[in-house]
């Protein structure tokens, strides 16, 4: 398992992670409405890493851009 720390940009024009200093960004194209940008979240981090996306659990910051997330590798 692996943690990791990262910052969540919604109504970005595509989904893409770009490593920055210390964490991740994830740009997502979902709206921060009614959980749909953590969905795409999950989605975009398990093809990122090659795992599935119920490999992928938010640990904390479930309605904040910074977020914690656990990752089964």
């Amino acid at each position: 398992m692996k943690k990791l720390k990262i910052k969540v940009i919604t109504n970005a024009r595509r989904n893409e992670v770009v490593e920055g200093e210390g964490t991740l960004k994830v740009y997502v194209n979902a709206p921060p409405v009614d959980g749909k940008a953590n969905k795409v979240v999950a989605e975009v981090l398990a093809e990122h890493f090659k795992v599935r996306k119920s490999s992928v659990k938010i640990l904390r910051g479930e309605k904040s851009k910074e977020k914690v997330i656990e990752i089964d590798i």
